[in-house]
């Protein structure tokens, strides 16, 4: 596998495993690019980044589809004169598209094998999903859609930079309308569930959830272990809060595991039970340890297809266990339009449903995609740090009938580059767009931020403390996943001793529970890993 990508013109680059790109053969033009369910647990942070949203008239926004301006798409922050100064687009070697991801399974699973004494099999690491499990210094926008913020550091390995491009909703409003929910939780309730810390875990999260929701939202409660039963129809909470109290507490672990039922089902309650002008979402929690059935996931999201497309019902996937089905529920979610998490403990678990749940049920953005350009004047060569499982061809960036992401409210996501500039670089870096459907009208929307190498941090050490937990946190899963060839070591990597120090400073200096979590899972891979 081509690890870094150099920005050479008319040189194709190799995705092995990914979507096959379609290389353009001409330069394009160019021109400027452009509810809910419970109460937020916590409110965003005040933005300390240097670079804002907006329009741009230096550098290689993402380029232009043919006569955009006849398909009517609006491209926000697009200045008044509309900029067309450049005649060219840079080639689509200088590009890096993907989809958006808010899952966080990955990181979460890591932590717990570590506290178990093992180490994480390096297929289950995927460094997006560590990076964007904390808090982020991203600024907000007043309205529906996302800002965009690139900023970077030098490392302390010459002409390489970390730079992050960081997109950010509006959070919840805690005193707004919001429709009513129509949830259908998929319970796994086979042999393995009986583990504590499975079924147990998912019982109280349930019970807790259902105190919290409103009189004029519905639950509807599937059950699954060799096969699927609807244990309780689509039900609206008012007076009935003490029956689906029982239905919970009544679950026992059984038999096998038949995940695909388990799916299905659910999908046909929530399909039969489905509320006009309501949030219908179906909530898996799970172990993902098929073994009966069905346990291909492409095979299991065909048989739900019409109720993903024609209903617009997502998949939220919950997982549990010391042993986890991660890559099967990764890519249910992925595919299934929907995100993942992952739980330990009852912390976890309240983090869950108290802030990633609202988070992941109401949606802002649908079919979200995000394209960075690198200016080829000042890069050399750059490499994703992550998304490997989330990568779009170059050219379907504005064919909106190519999946992307669902992005909710309050939602942050960002993607780390590393970046090697050329020798004396000065001048603009790159430019990154982010592209989504509104979830109601399906129109589309873009917004951009670009970034100056003049704007680079002297130190990644002497950074903004968000920006140096996200390097933490990617550096954290690149050692974990070293057991990969696949996987080339990020520049000016630290080694987990002082990555185990600079984590605990940052816990300190944040005051951050999510941070010192972090630092004790490095110490943890410190002592146990070397």
């Amino acid at each position: 596998m081509e690890r870094y990508r150099t920005p050479r013109p008319g040189t194709p680059h190799r995705r092995t495993g990914h979507r096959t790109r379609r290389l353009r053969g001409a330069l394009l033009a160019l021109t400027a690019a452009s509810g809910l369910l419970l109460t937020a647990c916590s409110a965003s942070e005040s933005s300390g980044s240097k670079a804002s949203d907006g329009s741009h008239r230096t550098g290689f926004p993402a380029p232009a589809p043919q006569n955009s301006a006849a398909a009517g798409e609006q491209q926000d922050g697009q200045d008044d004169q509309g900029d067309t100064s450049r005649d060219f687009a840079p080639s689509p070697d200088y590009l890096s598209t993907f989809a958006l991801d808010v899952d966080t399974a990955s990181y979460g699973y890591a932590r717990r094998t570590l506290a178990a004494g093992q180490r994480p099999d390096p297929s289950t690491i995927r460094p997006e999903e560590f990076v964007n499990s904390f808090r982020q210094d991203y600024e907000r926008p007043d309205g529906n859609g996302f800002t965009v913020t690139v900023d970077g550091a030098r490392t302390d390995e010459k002409n390489w930079s970390l730079v992050r491009v960081g997109l950010a909703t509006r959070p919840t409003d805690r005193t707004g309308e919001r429709p009513p929910a129509a949830l259908t939780f998929v319970i796994d309730i086979s042999g393995s569930m009986s583990e504590p810390g499975r079924l147990d875990l998912a019982q109280k999260s349930l019970d807790t959830m259902t105190d919290r929701l409103r009189d004029d939202d519905s639950v509807a409660l599937v059950t699954f272990s060799d096969k699927a039963e609807t244990v309780l129809p689509m039900t609206r909470l008012g007076s009935h809060r003490g029956e689906i109290h029982d239905a919970i507490d009544s679950l026992e672990p059984t038999f096998s595991t038949n995940l695909g039922a388990g799916v299905e089902t659910g999908y046909a309650t929530a399909v039969e039970g489905r509320r006009e002008h309501a949030t219908n979402r179906v909530v898996l929690v799970s172990d993902a340890l098929a073994n009966d059935g069905d346990t291909d996931p492409d095979s299991i999201l065909d048989r739900i297809s019409s109720a993903r497309r024609e209903y617009g019902i997502t998949l939220f996937g919950v997982g549990v266990g010391s042993d986890y089905g991660d890559a099967l529920m990764e890519r249910l979610a992925d595919k299934g339009d929907g995100h993942t998490v992952y739980v330990s403990e009852a912390d976890d678990a309240r983090k869950v449903f108290c802030t990633q749940l609202p988070q992941n049920i109401d949606l802002t953005a649908r079919d979200a995609k995000a394209q960075v350009a690198f200016d080829p004047e000042t890069v050399a060569e750059f490499r994703l740090v992550g998304y490997d499982d989330r990568q779009v061809a170059d050219d379907d960036f504005r064919n909106d009938h190519v999946d992307g992401g669902e992005v909710g409210p309050g939602h942050t996501v960002t993607a780390l580059y590393a970046v090697r500039t050329k020798p004396g670089a000065d001048g603009h870096l790159a430019t990154a767009t982010v592209r989504w459907l509104d979830p109601n009208t399906r129109d589309p929307h873009e917004k951009s931020g670009a970034l100056e190498t003049g704007a680079l941090d002297d130190s990644l050490w002497e950074a903004s403390p968000r920006f140096q937990v996200t390097a933490v946190a990617a550096y954290f899963a690149d050692a974990l996943r070293q057991g990969d060839e696949r996987w080339a070591t990020l520049p000016g990597d630290p080694g987990l001793g002082r990555l185990e120090d600079r984590a605990g400073q940052l816990a300190k200096k944040t005051e951050d529970k999510d941070v010192r979590q972090l630092a004790e899972a490095i110490d943890q891979a410190h002592r146990d890993l070397g």
